[in-house]
């Protein structure tokens, strides 16, 4: 690949990750990010100290590279139109963005091009006629609230079972803009990535199993302990949503598999994505360097895995402080086949993700059925978490 210049909206762990990429690539990469201790700053090119929405700062990155892609969704697109309409190339382009960054756009799309959602609605009224309208569409408790922007890592994500809680919800929100979904008593959390390149080149990696704890990612299991049937039900709408978006670069789509065998599409993240991160060690190409190759036009690698199962842990928070946790870092490098990924963060605090823990089958394993194996991965997987919140 020739060297090319890719300026990144975003200087976080995923940039980082792609910055270690753009090196192996031969890539130049040029981060927008608003702290100089963010993590991409140490491997990026060069850098542009301002926040991710200021879109003066965004004029200035262009000038320094090719075509600009995003780390996160938290982007003012209003902002960036007049820089498009300049000429500036952003991949995926605002086009693509526009019907997703909004949780409620994004599933009114999601239906409108004919994948299966579950059922949902905005609420932008007065809380006194809220619960009318939500009876006469047939909504019952649990319901599903979520902020239609900025929400992650399970933070503005509500399972509310009452009237009173969400009245408690509706008055600890300031001017509240939500989405009420109902809720799925799902099996199974999926997670698939996806990328495509201005070529129309596709590549689908495998669909993963995510587990959850309050809303926010633990593990990821791979592949998912599904049917060939469920797998290529979820390649199918992945392909789909890309090719009516046009899209270009790696998109993140998690989904629900019902007890009943339904596929239901919940959210796509227009980005990298955490349930994505085993791709670093187990994939023949990882999900930033096919970022990368998506967004400058280049042939896409293989999406495939070198191993016949992997496993994901994310190292999150547990405490407010300022360490790096060298003695625990020692001992989860220490577990046989597993990589540590430390992102250089300088603050802890509940629910961060400071790191992950890739794990891969032995291929000593490859005679033993996958229930062995994925006992094996069970194993070391509580040996990382007995390790990490340990305290």
């Amino acid at each position: 690949m020739a060297s090319q210049r890719v300026g990144v909206i975003g200087g976080g762990q995923l940039a980082w990750m792609m910055a270690k990429e753009a090196q192996t690539l031969g890539i130049k990469l040029i981060v927008q990010t608003p702290h100089a201790d963010d993590p991409a700053v140490s491997l990026a090119h060069d850098v542009i100290l301002a926040p991710i929405d200021d879109a003066q700062a965004t004029a200035q990155l262009a000038t320094r590279c090719d075509v600009i892609t995003f780390e996160n969704e938290f982007i003012d697109l209003q902002a960036l139109q007049p820089l498009a309409a300049t000429g500036i190339n952003f991949r995926p382009s605002l086009d693509t963005l526009a019907p997703i960054l909004d949780k409620y756009h994004q599933r009114s799309y999601l239906k409108k091009i004919g994948l299966p959602v579950p059922r949902f609605m905005a609420i932008d009224s007065d809380n006194s006629s809220v619960f009318e309208t939500l009876n006469a569409n047939g909504f019952t408790f649990p319901l599903v609230v979520k902020s239609r922007r900025h929400g992650y890592d399970g933070y503005g994500t509500f399972i509310i079972h009452n009237q009173q809680q969400f009245n408690q919800l509706w008055q600890r929100l300031e001017n509240p803009c939500l989405m009420v979904e109902e809720y799925v008593p799902f099996e199974m959390e999926l997670g698939v990535i996806i990328a495509r390149n201005l070529r129309g080149e596709i590549r689908i990696y495998p669909v993963v199993e995510t587990q959850q704890e309050n809303q926010v990612c633990h593990r990821v299991m791979i592949p998912a302990p599904i049917s060939p049937q469920i797998s290529l039900q979820v390649e199918e709408i992945a392909q789909h949503l890309l090719e009516e978006l046009q899209a270009v670069g790696v998109f993140g789509l998690e989904l629900f598999l019902t007890p009943d065998g339904q596929v239901l599409v919940n959210e796509i993240a227009p980005r990298t994505h955490n349930s994505g991160h085993y791709t670093l060690d187990a994939c023949f190409t990882s999900q930033f360097a096919v970022q990368l190759q998506a967004v400058t036009d280049s042939p896409l690698g293989s999406a495939g895995l070198k191993f016949s199962g992997a496993a994901m842990v994310n190292l999150l928070g547990y405490e407010h402080s300022h360490q790096d946790y060298p003695e625990k870092r020692d001992k989860l490098a220490a577990i046989p086949h597993s990589y540590l990924h430390w992102y250089g963060k300088t603050e802890s605090r509940p629910g961060r993700k400071l790191g992950h823990v890739t794990l891969v089958t032995d291929k000593s394993w490859a005679e033993e059925s996958p229930e062995k194996a994925y006992q094996k991965l069970w194993h070391s997987i509580k040996q990382i978490e007995e390790i990490w919140y340990d305290h």
